[in-house]
């Protein structure tokens, strides 16, 4: 009796095992169905929040080994008690050994974020780096766990885009299908990151995918619970800030006030972003003209850190403790001023340094210290008619930080999830929107959508400014033996006049020649040496091309308002 039970078992089980298989493979082939994604969605989401949860864990592990303390929400208190050849020496180790990582495991010694994961979004299908991803993901690991004064945000955002990567990779997927597992990791990630299931949804929306299209919503939805769920097991369902009492505003007098703050964020973002940039500049600038090895600059990046710890270990890690006191309002108006400089000063040091990590955090510390400051001038110049200054440091968090992420809607909810306090949205949703309107004036939008248009992507204007960008001329040119191919004589005509264009160029490249030339098609060649004719495929007409951006920014369209 037990044997035919036990075959019974077996066959089942086999059965089972062939079933999933061959769901696999229906997947693989075929595309999933929208139940399927939703499933994909759902794991892709957990091994997202589990990816923040293991990263984090990472830094403050290795945080209390490197500084030997247990409770590194201390961190900056207990880094003061330490000797000031400990505080120089551990930046410079981690440093140097990032600047190892990164000169082995990438080509240009830059570790991969959050632009680059617009970049997938927009240009690769929802693709991104895996392997330098990864190795992007550790030397930001070692960057915050030793001393760099950026965040932990960005790291972990690129790193769920690699996984979801390889998922899409896996399933062979298609340019919406990838893009929206993109976001179902990156809303994943967020949501662990913060314990913030709606501002995760929406960041992923408003900055990764920057479209609102209803066919998406449910499935980041899904991922972005998932990952909350994961964060919450974890630390519990708590907020990341605690504010003191709950602040009131005297809404029709105040208001003006906070207009102001958002005006002085909107700059002080401004302010962050190019000291980022020109640190990055003459970093590069100092490398190229001195030939120092690229894999040192991170660790002279580190000393510098190091050195300006010694005085103010505040710029040290994420910054938490110091913006929890800034929301606490523990901070003197000298000290608010004082530490926000330095960070402004410190993030560009580590970014310019090329030591990895994030601008969320940074610029929520310096957003909450830029308010504590303001909120402390407008009380004392208008006491009677004034709330709490601690108010003024929420409002300016939030207003920072969302005109750095090009991100009103979600910054603001993130600011409104870290902390619980939802009785003060319209000072912080009035501070966010004049914040963002004039930063994004200033800047390329955002600071990642400027990062991308310095290497000359162009993705801030749109897709009728960058979907040019995805076409080969190659891909859209008629070729030489065709029925329809442009007339050999007339071609090497127009080369003969410089008139021609590669064929591994882009139509990003081509159409200023149709406006230029005046002709209605451009031969296409492949450039040989100096003594070598260039070889003719074929033309790319003005008529082809213009047919192939219509038909890209029409499924652009329709992905986005489906």
């Amino acid at each position: 009796m037990g044997e035919p039970i036990k075959s019974l078992l077996r066959q089942g089980v086999n059965d089972a095992r062939t079933a999933c298989y061959d769901a696999a493979r229906v997947v693989k082939t075929r595309g999933p169905t929208q139940i399927q994604f939703w499933f994909i969605a759902l794991a892709i989401g957990i091994a997202a929040g589990f990816a923040a949860l293991l990263f984090r864990l990472g830094i403050e592990h290795l945080q209390s080994t490197l500084y030997g303390t247990d409770d590194i929400t201390r961190l900056h208190s207990f880094i003061a008690g330490l000797a000031w050849y400990q505080i120089i020496f551990i930046p410079v180790i981690g440093g140097l050994v990032v600047g190892i990582i990164l000169d082995r495991f990438t080509d240009d010694g830059r570790v991969r974020s959050v632009a680059d994961v617009i970049e997938g979004a927009a240009l690769a299908e929802g693709r991104v780096e895996v392997r330098r991803g990864l190795a992007s993901a550790v030397a930001s690991l070692l960057t915050l766990s030793s001393g760099g004064s950026t965040g932990r945000e960005g790291p972990v955002v690129h790193l769920a885009a690699v996984l979801s990567t390889i998922v899409c990779r896996w399933l062979n997927a298609n340019g919406i299908t990838g893009r929206d597992l993109l976001g179902c990791a990156v809303a994943a990630a967020v949501s662990a990151s913060f314990n913030a299931p709606i501002a995760g949804a929406l960041f992923a929306l408003e900055v990764v995918l920057r479209h609102f299209a209803v066919h998406a919503f449910a499935p980041i939805v899904i991922a972005s619970v998932a990952g909350t769920v994961i964060n919450r097991l974890a630390f519990g369902d708590v907020t990341e800030f605690v504010l003191p009492v709950q602040n009131a505003l005297a809404f029709y007098v105040e208001l003006p006030a906070f207009l102001i703050l958002g005006l002085v964020c909107g700059l002080v973002a401004v302010i962050l972003m190019k000291a980022i940039f020109w640190a990055d500049d003459f970093g590069s600038y100092v490398q190229r003209e001195t030939g120092l090895p690229r894999f040192l600059r991170p660790a002279i990046a580190g000393a510098l850190l190091g050195i300006i710890a010694i005085w103010w270990p505040h710029i040290i890690g994420v910054g938490y403790e110091t913006t929890s006191a800034a929301l606490q309002g523990d901070l003197l108006l000298r000290e608010a001023i004082t530490f926000g400089v330095l960070k402004v000063v410190a993030v560009a040091i580590t970014m310019g340094g090329r030591m990895g990590g994030g601008v969320f955090s940074p610029s929520l510390m310096v957003g909450a210290l830029t308010g504590l400051a303001f909120g402390a001038i407008a009380t004392a110049i208008f006491p009677t008619v004034s709330g709490e200054g601690t108010l003024y440091a929420l409002a300016g968090m939030g207003a920072v930080s969302a005109a750095v992420l090009g991100a009103p809607i979600s910054t603001t909810l993130i600011v409104f999830e870290l902390t619980g306090d939802w009785q003060t949205g319209l000072a912080v949703m009035v501070a966010v929107s004049l914040s963002t309107a004039l930063a994004s004036r200033l800047v390329d939008r955002s600071f990642f959508l400027t990062q991308l248009e310095r290497r000359n992507v162009h993705l801030a204007a749109g897709p009728q400014a960058y979907l040019l960008a995805t076409f080969k001329v190659s891909s859209v040119m008629r070729p030489a033996d065709t029925p329809r191919a442009a007339p050999e004589d007339g071609c090497w005509d127009l080369i003969r006049e410089g008139v021609y264009i590669d064929g591994n160029a882009t139509l990003e490249q081509a159409m200023p020649m149709f406006e230029k030339a005046g002709y209605g098609y451009i031969p296409v060649v492949t450039l040989g040496g100096e003594d070598t004719p260039p070889e003719l495929w074929g033309a790319l007409f003005q008529v082809d091309a213009l047919k192939a951006m219509n038909r890209a920014l029409s499924e652009t369209a329709a992905e986005e308002h489906s």
